[in-house]
């Protein structure tokens, strides 16, 4: 940038840059950008008119403050006064029991918010539940501020639980998203006042594409809930914040009656186990619904058996050879007949038996628990907590040994 030229004493220019040189060199990254905001301003003022615009040291003195802030950081926006902030008032003490008389009274109100909702439900909610039941496309869930982290919670529910969903932001919708909608979906708004700008601009986009809307809100006079093909009232009395200002009671109230329609939906569908191991395969969840006990049984050479007329002694060399805490008395078509652990043998040397002449059929436990192969994991580590036992045979339709596992199996597959 060319700027005329100024008759200025040479000494006075050199006190002025030197004045900014240490606090330039604090801030290397802005150093052009500050340089050129002293000589704009400096420009400026000399171009004023002012008596004192030839004076160089007057011109720093006014504007120093001016200059000087924007150049040691972006977070002063304004010039600041060189003495320390007088102290705040300290934090009142707070004792115990006025922290829990808080919280009582927080989970008293979100409890009869709750409560609340059984009586309200009735034919509205069976029809919202029918469409979402017949709806070809997906649920979309949509919500403004709180509203919409809870329906981005139902969305996650419903999608987990066979009833394929997704989240819409309302104020992305009008940027484009509104294009994720289709007429085989279903909107589902969440809204407390039911007069959220950014879904009551939705309708219009709704009503062309004719998708069935249904609302949650605590206004059954709202916009939305006029406009809506059904209204689940999940309005709240007072919220639990002590100013009845922020959303709590009538979000949780929003989220449980979200959870009752997802849950209401699942049981019609027919909705199982397998089904829900299908949405969920990562995590521990995932290792509980997705592994079966065929994954991890032990196999072949590696699971104890024994005839019923061996003697205790064999029994108890396989028991401790294998490793299972326990070992199989089978026929010579390995139909299961018995096992034989830990707590057998216990009881066998309480009744000071032979090891070497007793055999195994009149120690052993007659009618043992076993499980399937293709049973999952999870009914294998709750049958062995049920049952207090350790350790299961694996029999397959016919009740032929096919394989054993134990706790410790279970424990390093995560399922436990």
């Amino acid at each position: 940038m060319d700027l005329p030229s100024h008759q200025l004493p040479e000494g006075a220019v050199h006190e002025l840059v030197a004045s900014e040189a240490a606090q330039l060199r604090e801030l290397p990254r802005d150093d052009a950008r500050g340089k050129m905001s002293v000589v704009l301003r400096l420009h400026a003022y000399l171009r004023s008119g002012e008596a004192c615009a030839n004076q160089p040291r007057d011109f720093f003195r006014t504007h120093a403050r001016d200059i000087t802030w924007p150049l040691r950081g972006r977070a002063y926006n304004h010039p600041m006064d060189s003495h320390p902030a007088a102290p705040g008032n300290p934090m009142p003490v707070i004792g115990d029991e006025q922290l829990l008389a808080s919280a009582r009274r927080a989970l008293a109100i979100e409890t009869a918010a709750l409560e609340a909702l059984t009586p309200r439900l009735g034919p509205p909610f069976a029809q919202a539940c029918r469409i979402c039941l017949e709806c070809r496309g997906r649920v979309v869930v949509t919500g403004m501020g709180k509203s919409g982290h809870v329906a981005g919670k139902i969305a996650a529910t419903l999608a987990s639980t066979g009833t394929p969903a997704f989240f819409l932001h309302p104020a992305e919708a009008g940027h484009g998203d509104l294009g994720m909608i289709t007429r085989a979906d279903v909107l589902l708004a969440l809204s407390n006042s039911g007069e959220t700008p950014e879904l009551v601009l939705l309708l219009p986009h709704l009503k062309r594409l004719a998708v069935p809307l249904i609302v949650m809100s605590g206004r059954s006079d709202s916009s939305l809930a006029r406009a809506a093909s059904v209204i689940l009232d999940v309005g709240v009395p007072e919220e639990a914040c002590p100013l009845n200002l922020a959303p709590t009671a009538s979000t949780t109230a929003t989220l449980a009656m979200g959870d009752a329609l997802a849950v209401a939906v699942l049981e019609a569908r027919g909705f199982t186990r397998a089904d829900f191991a299908r949405s969920h395969p990562g995590g521990a969840l995932g290792r509980k619904l997705l592994l079966h006990v065929e994954d991890l049984m032990r196999t072949g050479e590696a699971v104890p058996v024994v005839a019923p007329e061996a003697p205790l002694s064999a029994g108890l060399l396989e028991m401790s050879r294998k490793g299972l805490g326990m070992t199989v008395v089978v026929d010579p078509d390995r139909r299961i007949l018995g096992v034989f652990t830990d707590g057998d043998l216990r009881r066998a040397l309480d009744r000071h038996i032979d090891v070497h002449s007793t055999v195994m059929h009149s120690v052993m436990t007659t009618r043992p628990k076993s499980i399937g192969p293709r049973e999952l994991a999870a009914e294998a580590a709750h049958l062995m907590e049920v049952h207090r036992i350790t350790a299961l045979p694996v029999a397959d339709a016919h009740g032929r040994l096919v394989g054993a596992l134990n706790v410790h199996d279970l424990m390093r597959a995560g399922v436990v």
